[in-house]
């Protein structure tokens, strides 16, 4: 996604939460993939949804895909 942040989704902690960063800051624990798009709306990007999300290229995942919530 030309001109989108970058979007870094941490592997699971220990009760499944997973940090969120948008372009270098700490935004968030999420989990579920509604909780990352809310990260996103909140960080100014429009019309973004959980199945955005799973489908994403622009967004990096550590630690397992967007599938990935149990350690």
């Amino acid at each position: 996604m030309p001109g989108a942040p970058a979007i870094v989704v941490y592997p699971p902690a220990r009760d499944g939460g997973r940090r969120v960063r948008v372009d270098g800051a700490f935004v968030g624990m999420a989990y579920t993939l509604v909780d990352i798009a809310e990260f996103l709306l909140l960080a100014g990007m429009e019309d973004v949804e959980a199945s955005d999300i799973e489908a994403a290229e622009w967004i990096e995942w550590r630690g397992g895909g967007p599938h990935d919530w149990v350690r």
